[in-house]
């Protein structure tokens, strides 16, 4: 059966985040099975809010890319920081997606991805004019997640925006979650447990596999011979960013240690203010990079750092690069809340965990992983070991299920 999918995504490549990089990889495999697949989005300038090079605003531009069809569509754009200002972003993209949604062709089903729900707002409502399935892939428990980074407090507005979330779900023909915590939590709230569907994140096992540490990279960041533990993500107010670098303060004297950073995002300038007042000549911080260059950035990685706050919302998520760390034979250090995303690397045994938020157990335990050659070649091939079951290829061909069962 050949599906024709419009999918609406605020980001999509050349942005890297989590879901540019999830939607991008399941849709060209899409492709390559015979569907057709049409994404609106807008012109990438995730996180800083600074349109990429070569793209302008307009009102709609069309281009291919790995045989998806992408529109982008004109947008208020803003740095990934306040939530007036994005909240305003948001809205522009659920109002222009849903607009130029109508000109194109009559899909077989519209899908539109959180985390934030006001691009899913757009999908139902092309779903509706449409007269098509309505599927929303869930990514993020919004808004509670805005409560628990502390960008706004149980207020009015959090309760209206509640109601308007589980709307959302109920209306959906079926919802994608990528974790079985969320399906939990639907269920909870009195959503039908047979249209919440898991397919969680996973690894593009084409381009993330083992390699030797890039010599030329090492030697441009001062990490020859060094034990690295990477950062590699959007560096934003949910990561506990700062209680990374208390644990690089704990290990400044370890000379053989240290602390790579790579990525943008609201936090990005905190973490740089914060290197220089407490001189941490052990972090090494790079802008977002391309896509297409992390591999290579991973592969100078000895350790994947995987942090996030202490707040029990976040014993439901699993962060995305667990996986391409997997794929990559990189251990991971967890440092969150007991959950799904802990469970699957003790699981795995693809890595090793200490408690969210705690600086000096994780500085503990780094010190102790540079010093154990023998542990760590262990985990790196129980890391690669790992990464098949989480391959993107297996993900999106169940994906696609979920999309052909509603249309039988």
């Amino acid at each position: 059966m050949v599906v024709r999918i419009l999918f609406l995504s605020d980001n999509f490549p050349p942005e890297g985040n989590a879901p540019a990089t999830r939607l991008h990889e399941h849709a060209r495999r899409w492709v390559r099975e015979g569907h057709k697949v049409t994404v609106i989005t807008c012109a990438p300038n995730f996180p800083e809010g600074r349109l990429f090079a070569g793209y302008r605003n307009a009102w709609r531009h069309v281009e291919m890319l790995d045989g998806i069809r992408v529109v982008r569509v004109k947008t208020y754009i803003t740095a990934n920081e306040g939530f007036l200002k994005r909240t305003l972003d948001y809205m522009s993209f659920m109002l222009m997606g849903f607009v130029m949604g109508l000109f194109e062709r009559r899909p077989d089903v519209v899908v539109a991805t959180s985390p934030q729900f006001f691009c899913a707002i757009g999908g139902w409502a092309l779903s509706v004019a449409k007269r098509r399935p309505f599927v929303f892939e869930l990514r993020d428990l919004w808004p509670a997640s805005i409560v628990a980074v502390g960008a706004m407090r149980k207020s009015l507005t959090i309760r209206l925006l509640e109601k308007v979330e589980l709307f959302l779900y109920r209306r959906a023909d079926a919802i994608v979650s990528v974790t079985r915590s969320f399906r939990e939590d639907l269920v909870a709230r009195g959503i039908h447990r047979d249209k919440i569907h898991v397919v969680i994140n996973g690894v593009d096992l084409e381009r993330y596999e083992p390699r030797s540490r890039d010599a030329s990279l090492a030697c441009e960041f001062g990490l020859e011979g060094k034990f690295v533990a990477g950062y590699m993500g959007t560096h934003g107010m949910a990561h506990a960013l700062p209680k990374v670098l208390e644990a690089a303060e704990f290990l400044r004297e370890r000379d053989d240690i240290a602390f790579f950073f790579a990525g943008a995002g609201a936090e990005r300038a905190t973490v740089e203010r914060l290197v220089v007042e407490r001189g941490l000549h052990n972090v090494r911080l790079i802008p977002r990079q391309p896509k297409e260059r992390m591999p290579a950035l991973w592969s100078l990685c000895d350790l994947a750092i995987v942090p996030l706050r202490d707040t029990p919302v976040f014993a439901t998520v699993i962060p995305s690069k667990i996986f391409e760390a997997m794929g990559m034979g990189v251990p991971i250090l967890m440092s969150l809340p007991e959950g799904e995303a802990t469970a699957i690397v003790r699981n795995t045994r693809s890595g090793v965990c200490v408690p969210p938020e705690n600086a000096e157990a994780m500085a503990m335990e780094i010190a102790r992983l540079a010093d154990a050659e023998t542990e760590m070649e262990q985990l790196r091939r129980q890391a690669h070991e790992a990464a098949p079951q989480f391959s993107r290829e297996h993900l999106a061909r169940s994906m696609t299920g979920i999309l052909e069962g509603l249309l039988r």
